[in-house]
């Protein structure tokens, strides 16, 4: 299975190289401008290249399952992200090569006196800069994530429609039938996508509702939300996988959220998803009331033992909110009777803030499970493991493996601690395919 992925994954890299360089290519077809010096053509081909990947962006973010299968989505969107600063350098440097070997240019700044083509083109520039500041700085600016996500969005279909008029009325590549049938092509093709993104997809889901069964508390200052598929069969996952979740509005709005399943995959017909309170959406979480109607779109991540029948044993690394997976896949391998040694390691701040304490206790009996708690602050008398999750933690409860793939280990939990925990397998001599991550910071 593994090495399926792989081949997906080169696939869907060689594709997107393609679909990266096609304006380039386009560029050359035919007949090029006559008595254009090096530096303005080069500058010409960076401007292309950053509309092309700013256009590719679109793609990255329409969660396409075939597409983030090999990779999952949070790698999707890391490179989502800086992928983005290279656009953004290609943006730049298009003008300023034009300005250091052709100081006339700029007057093309000049707003009043500049022809629409250059309006058009400054304009995306100086929108991309904004919307990269608002999305490095989102947090400090206390801008709230829904009207950051619809701005984001905004923006971006903005930014490329302005720069597909820079280059229309520029015309100084549109000057055989050829290249004006592929760009407009290529043009309908990113329309399309569009309108998939924002019309077609939430159709679907509006098809495909959701309504509330269950909301219960959990410890830790968590709520497990459940809920069920009305008029349709609902949809099979991975253990480990999540969904984005819309409540309390159709599935045009913004307003979605990404949560880890923490029910069983071998029950699809009731999805549960236990959510801390931790802003201002998921603070909503326990006013839900049953019957209420919700929008699931999912399944989607890599984060699954699914993806690794290869292996001999299973350990989890959770930290706090971070069980929820890791109880997905808990829950799932003991409806299945699996037998395969597990080793969770869980950290906590304190005792009674430990989600799924019970039950874990519980799955210990059906299970071949060893969990390992590790506590911050520690009740009086505890001889368990204190402190952060550390190296000698990990060497004191890590299986002992001689082979590769043999022993696959799955992080989940707050951003430092997955940092520190990745860097103690690194020590440790842990294979890098050995391990892997998830993550929800996707902004």
């Amino acid at each position: 299975m593994k090495s399926n992925y792989v081949i997906k994954g080169i696939f869907w890299i060689l594709v997107y190289l393609l679909l990266a360089g096609a304006p380039l290519l386009i560029l050359l077809l035919g007949e090029m401008p006559e008595g254009r010096e090096f530096w303005r053509e080069f500058s010409v081909a960076l401007g292309f290249a950053g509309l092309s990947l700013m256009s590719l962006q679109f793609v990255l973010t329409a969660r396409f399952k075939f597409l983030k299968a090999p990779y999952g989505a949070d790698i999707v969107y890391h490179f989502h992200r800086q992928i983005t600063f290279v656009a953004l350098a290609f943006f730049l440097v298009h003008p300023l090569l034009l300005f250091v070997f052709s100081p006339d240019t700029l007057a093309l700044l000049n707003v009043i006196t500049a022809p629409w083509r250059a309006r058009a083109g400054v304009t995306a520039v100086l929108l991309l800069l904004a919307l990269t500041g608002m999305s490095l700085w989102r947090r400090k600016m206390k801008i709230e994530y829904t009207r950051w996500r619809i701005w984001h969005g905004v923006l971006a279909t903005v930014i490329v429609a302005l720069a597909v008029t820079h280059v229309v009325l520029a015309r100084h590549y549109l000057n055989t039938p050829l290249k004006q049938t592929l760009w407009i092509t290529y043009g309908i093709f990113w329309v399309g996508l569009l309108a998939y993104i924002r019309i077609l997809k939430p159709i679907l889901l509006l098809k495909r509702p959701y309504q509330v069964e269950s909301v219960l508390p959990e410890r830790g200052n968590t709520w497990s939300l459940t809920v069920k598929p009305v008029g349709h069969s609902g949809f099979h996952f991975m253990p480990g996988q999540f969904a984005w979740i819309t409540i309390g509005n159709s599935p045009f709005s913004e307003s979605e959220h990404p949560f880890s399943f923490s029910s069983s995959a071998e029950q699809p017909e009731m999805l549960t998803f236990t959510i801390k309170e931790l802003g201002d959406f998921t603070r909503t979480i326990k006013t839900l009331q049953p019957g209420q109607v919700v929008y699931v779109d999912g399944p989607f991540g890599h984060f699954s033992v699914d993806r690794h029948p290869h292996a001999k044993q299973f350990v989890m690394i959770a930290g706090g909110v971070g069980i929820t997976p890791m109880m997905s896949t808990l829950r799932t391998l003991a409806h299945r009777g699996e037998k395969h040694p597990l080793t969770l390691i869980y950290a906590n701040r304190d005792w009674e803030s430990i989600t799924f304490r019970e039950e874990l206790e519980r799955l210990q009996e059906s299970l071949t499970l060893k969990v390992v708690h590790v506590l911050e602050k520690p009740p009086a008398g505890w001889d368990g493991e204190k402190g952060y999750i550390n190296q000698a933690i990990l060497e004191r409860h890590l299986p002992k493996s001689e082979k590769p793939n043999t022993v696959e280990i799955f992080i989940c939990g707050p951003q430092p601690m997955m940092n520190a925990v990745e860097q103690a397998l690194s020590n440790l001599g842990i294979p890098f395919g050995d391990y892997h991550s998830e993550q929800f910071s996707l902004v």
